[in-house]
C-alpha cells in the first residue's frame, strides 16, 4: 500500500469514527482507555508465540475483562509464565494504574482439590502468589498487584483493570 492511499485509507476510518485523524503520536495519551501495546515482550508459552500486551484502564469484572480482550484485541487476559514477564507486566501496569489489574487465571475447585489455571489453557508453570494466596473458599480470579508484582485471589465480580495479551 503506497503512502498516499494509506493516508486516504486512515482519513476514511477517521470520518467513520473508526480511528483517530491521525496516527498517535509517540508518547501520547491512550485511547479510550487502552494503554499502547508493547510489542514483542515473550509469554514463555510452550506455543513458542510471542504476544503483545496491553493495559486496558477500563474497569471490568473478570468476565467483562476477558470478553473485552477477545473481541477487541483477539486475545485473552495476560498469562504468565516467567519471573521476567511477571516484572514487565508489573512495570507496565504500574504506569497506567495504581489498581492491580486482572491477569488471565483462575483458581477453582476441580476433581476433589483447588486448581488454578491460565484462561489460554496454556500450561501452569510460573506463580507469584502473595502469602497466604490462593484464596481456597471460593473460584477466584487472580490480580496483578502494581506495588510489588504479587498476585492475589479477588472475587471474580469486582471491577478492575486489566491486561490483555493478543
Amino acid at each position: 500500500m503506497s503512502p498516499g492511499s494509506a493516508l486516504a485509507l486512515l482519513l476514511a476510518l477517521a470520518l467513520l469514527g473508526a480511528a483517530p485523524a491521525r496516527p498517535p503520536l509517540p508518547g501520547s495519551a491512550p485511547r479510550q482507555g487502552v494503554a499502547a501495546p508493547r510489542p514483542g515482550v515473550p509469554a514463555g508459552s510452550s506455543r513458542g508465540r510471542q504476544f503483545r500486551y496491553s493495559v486496558v484502564k477500563l474497569f471490568r469484572t473478570y468476565a467483562g475483562a476477558q470478553r473485552h480482550c477477545q473481541e477487541k484485541l483477539r486475545g485473552h487476559l495476560a498469562s504468565v509464565h516467567s519471573a521476567a514477564l511477571n516484572r514487565q507486566l508489573q512495570e507496565l501496569a504500574a504506569t497506567y494504574t495504581r489498581v492491580a489489574p486482572w491477569i488471565g487465571a483462575v483458581t477453582s475447585y476441580q476433581g476433589g482439590q483447588w486448581a488454578s489455571q491460565w484462561e489460554d489453557t496454556s500450561p501452569w508453570n510460573f506463580a507469584n502468589w502473595a502469602l497466604g494466596q490462593p484464596n481456597h473458599l471460593f473460584r477466584t480470579c487472580t490480580t496483578l498487584s502494581t506495588r510489588d508484582g504479587l498476585w492475589r485471589s479477588r472475587a471474580c465480580f469486582m471491577l478492575r483493570p486489566f491486561i490483555c495479551q493478543y
